[in-house]
């Protein structure tokens, strides 16, 4: 088994951020998705959670930033982990235009849960599951990090004919909201899929919401009557072993 396999990484998946990471913080660029959907995932987390004010959280496969720093402008402490070196640098680097405080390493889910288990309060893990070659691994490591009766919240894309329509021939080749090959259809994870990994690793669905996109309104909404697409999971830690 390679260094690589037993880290959970695709060097793949990684190179295609680290492309683009130069334009991640463009409202107007490939990750103009990210940007229109980042308000409601950052609310959705911070209701759910009961206010990300002094929580410590830390972001999984944050790369450059974007919920990091709205995270940590609602008051968390907030640490951005990720595999792409690119998207890295530029997270730091705006930092210096936001002025905000958040600490980031490029490490692993798996590697930083052994260093830090049971210290944060929040875990995210948005838009990262499909991107990588072991999921439940990577569910494992956050339920690890977070301590007992902690929130942890996935997103990730379902799979499905209508996903494949939208997320992939849609998004990628019609509107061309995404590069195309940025996502992988093999790789998406349907929702019962989800729930099973995170049952597995000791952690309780609490809800579950979809996101939806209306081509012609250009407008995202969170939606728990269609996780069809897009779609959000929150769970929690069990207090007790």
């Amino acid at each position: 088994m390679t260094n690589t396999e037993k880290r959970n990484v695709d060097l793949d998946e990684v190179a295609k951020f680290e492309a683009l990471a130069s334009r991640w913080w463009d409202t107007e660029s490939e990750f103009k998705p990210l940007h229109d959907i980042n308000p409601l995932r950052t609310q959705y987390i911070n209701e759910r959670s009961e206010g990300l004010q002094n929580k410590k959280v830390i972001d999984i496969g944050c790369g450059g930033g974007i919920l990091s720093e709205a995270m940590a402008k609602l008051g968390a402490q907030v640490k951005g982990i990720d595999m792409g070196e690119a998207p890295l640098a530029v997270a730091k680097l705006h930092l210096e235009e936001s002025k905000l405080d958040i600490d980031y390493e490029k490490i692993t889910a798996e590697e930083i849960s052994e260093r830090e288990a049971g210290q944060y309060d929040v875990v995210t893990c948005l838009e990262m599951l499909e991107h990588v070659p072991d999921p439940s691994s990577v569910i494992n490591a956050c339920m690890k990090l977070v301590k007992p009766g902690g929130n942890v919240f996935f997103s990730t894309i379902n799979r499905n004919p209508k996903s494949y329509l939208f997320a992939i021939i849609g998004a990628e080749y019609v509107l061309k909201m995404l590069p195309k090959g940025t996502h992988d259809y093999a790789k998406f994870i349907q929702p019962s899929e989800l729930n099973n990994f995170a049952r597995q690793a000791g952690l309780e669905v609490i809800h579950l919401t979809g996101m939806t996109y209306n081509p012609l309104t250009k407008v995202y909404k969170l939606n728990p009557k269609d996780v069809s697409v897009n779609y959000l999971m929150h769970t929690q830690k069990s207090t007790t072993p």
